[in-house]
Formats: structure tokens, sequence, C-alpha cells
């Protein structure tokens, strides 16, 4: 049988606006909400 790739979601960086497309997104969960970040801005996140 043939593999099947699936197709994940667009994410969109909730700081920037860049999507998965062009960087790698994480999703992260603050206060409750789940949000997302690109790589150029996930330092922001951990340093402030």
């Amino acid at each position: 049988m043939a593999e099947e790739k699936k197709e994940a979601p667009e994410l969109e960086c909730s700081h920037c606006g860049t999507t998965s497309e062009l960087t790698p997104v994480l999703k992260y969960v603050y206060q409750g909400e789940e949000k997302t970040v690109c790589v150029r801005c996930l330092p922001m996140l951990i340093h402030g």
C-alpha cells in the first residue's frame, strides 16, 4: 500500500503573521489559550 501524506493545517505566527509554509511554526498554551509562534519569534518569548 502506498503511504498517504497527511496535510497539516497551515499555521500562522500570532506575533509576526508568517505562515508555516515559510518557516516552522510551533503551538503553545499561555493562560489557557492556545497560540502559535514561529522559530524567529521564539527567542522573544524566551528572553522577553
